[in-house]
């Protein structure tokens, strides 16, 4: 993954997954496949409607989320993980592995 002035690949990948929403974005879309907007922006407590959206756009340019609009009244508008969003599965799966070990470790403590 070439990312502009960025030739690090864990830079690049950080870059992708900047923001506190991102990865709760792709957490909703890897657990429930294709969701409409209104769903993921129930399913985001606290994220704004302009923040989902500019946050969906980000992840549609870089070719990890697909958007595809339906031509109806009221407009449906669905979003999916594409070919290479799904690819990202074994990274979010390994940060959550982490932050579970990290949330046991700090109970104890």
């Amino acid at each position: 993954m070439q990312v502009k002035g960025v030739e690090c690949p864990l830079e690049a990948t950080l870059n992708l997954l900047d923001g506190r929403w991102r990865v709760l974005i792709l957490r909703e879309l890897f657990r429930e496949g294709t969701l409409r907007f209104g769903a993921l922006h129930r399913a985001l407590p606290g994220i704004s409607q302009r923040v989902l959206t500019q946050e969906l756009r980000g992840l549609e340019a870089a070719g990890i989320v697909s958007r595809k609009v339906y031509a109806e009244v009221p407009p449906k508008v669905e979003y999916a993980l594409t070919k290479t969003g799904k690819t990202l599965d074994p990274v979010l799966a390994a940060m959550s592995e982490w932050g579970t070990k990290h949330l046991a470790r700090a109970a104890v403590n």
